[in-house]
This record gives structure tokens, C-alpha cells and sequence, in this order.
């Protein structure tokens, strides 16, 4: 499951929730508990395997409370709360990222050694891991690797790691609903019908034609 298919389940629990309320005008209240679960399945769209399949990848654990750590401080270097929204923290990135390395385990092995070579940079560097490193210090190993045309060939590894990092954070940030709201995507909307636009009843001739 992608957050293609979590923004799909999110926009359809308004009509799920309205099944509910209808059902629960009819005389039989307990009838309509009983099937209220599995509507809301349904109209997700969701089969009972996708379903189970969550369930046990969001009771898993892939990365450590540390590696956790380090990836919300990441994801918030890439993109940080301004005047305009939240964070990718706030957000929940690091939650969706958790959740994706455990969806397609082919990101989980270059993100963990990723996480180990920043930690190790800092240690050589600064004697501290990441987290414990001071923000400039911080700052200044990014620079090295966020750059992919200025980096230099030893930096490689730090380089492919950074670029999957900064992949996922705005993959996860531009499908939340803070990170829809940024952009400012509006959905669909009806329109309002003004008549025909004056340049083009110019253009044929017609701007003096009454309706």
C-alpha cells in the first residue's frame, strides 16, 4: 500500500460515515453495528488480505528509536516548518517513511546503511553521532552530500543515501494533507458559467449580440 491508496481510504471514509448514519435510522441499531466494519472496508476499496497486510506491517518495527531519531531530524532539514506550513515531522514523514521501508523492503538495507554511514561521518568528524551533533555540524556533513554535482566521488555512498532520504520526504509530504494544503490543491470544484468570453465573441464578430 502507498499513500496513493491512504489518501484513497481517507477520502472515501466521509461516504462510509454516511452509510453508518443511514443505517442507523432503521429500527434494527445492532444490525447495523454488526455490518458498519465491513462497509467501511468496502467503499475503502480494500480486500480483507490489504487489510491484514497493514495491520501487520504497522504492528512491525523496522528502524530503532536512534535510526528513528535521525531520520526526523533529516526530514526536517530537507523540509522545515515556515510561515506557509508545518514541517515534514509534522507531517508524520518519518511515520511514512517507517512504513514504506517495510512496504518495499529494497529501500531497507540502503537506508539503514546510510543511516550508519551518516552516524559514522559524524563520529570521525565530530565525535558525536547526528543527533548529537550541533545543527551547523549537522549542516555542514549535508552540504557534503546534498549537492550530488559538487560532491566529491568518496562522499558516493552519503550522496545515494541523501537522494533516496529527500525522495521519500517529499513523497511523503506531498501526499499529507499538510503538504496538499502547501501546494495549494484545491480538488475538484464546480464551476461557475459566465457566458462566453468577450475576446472570443470579438473574435467572431458577435460581442453585440444579445442573448
Amino acid at each position: 500500500m502507498n499513500r496513493r491508496d491512504s489518501l484513497k481510504a481517507l477520502g472515501l471514509s466521509t461516504l462510509s460515515a454516511g452509510l453508518l448514519l443511514e443505517a442507523c435510522k432503521t429500527d434494527n441499531k445492532k444490525a447495523a453495528e454488526e455490518t458498519a466494519p465491513a462497509t467501511a472496508e468496502a467503499e475503502a476499496g480494500r480486500q480483507p488480505f490489504e487489510v491484514e497486510r497493514d495491520k501487520k506491517l504497522n504492528a512491525d518495527k523496522f528502524f530503532t528509536a536512534a535510526e528513528m531519531a535521525t531520520i526526523t531530524l533529516l526530514t526536517d532539514i530537507i523540509i522545515p516548518k515556515d510561515e506557509k506550513s508545518g514541517s515534514a515531522s509534522d507531517a508524520k514523514v518519518p511515520d511514512f517513511i517507517e512504513f514504506i521501508v517495510k512496504d518495499i523492503p529494497d529501500h531497507q538495507t540502503p537506508m539503514r546503511g546510510g543511516l550508519r554511514w551518516l552516524d559514522m561521518q559524524c563520529l570521525n568528524r565530530f565525535g558525536k553521532t547526528f543527533t548529537d551533533s550541533s545543527k551547523a555540524q549537522q549542516i555542514e556533513l549535508i552540504d557534503l552530500i546534498a549537492y550530488p554535482n559538487k560532491a566529491k566521488p568518496e562522499m558516493g555512498q552519503g550522496v545515494a543515501f541523501f537522494n533516496r532520504m529527500r525522495d521519500l520526504t517529499a513523497s511523503g509530504f506531498f501526499t499529507s494533507e499538510i503538504g496538499v494544503k502547501d501546494v495549494g490543491y484545491a480538488g475538484n470544484a464546480p464551476n461557475k458559467w459566465t457566458g462566453v468570453p468577450v475576446d472570443i465573441l470579438k473574435h467572431y464578430g458577435m460581442e453585440n449580440v444579445s442573448a
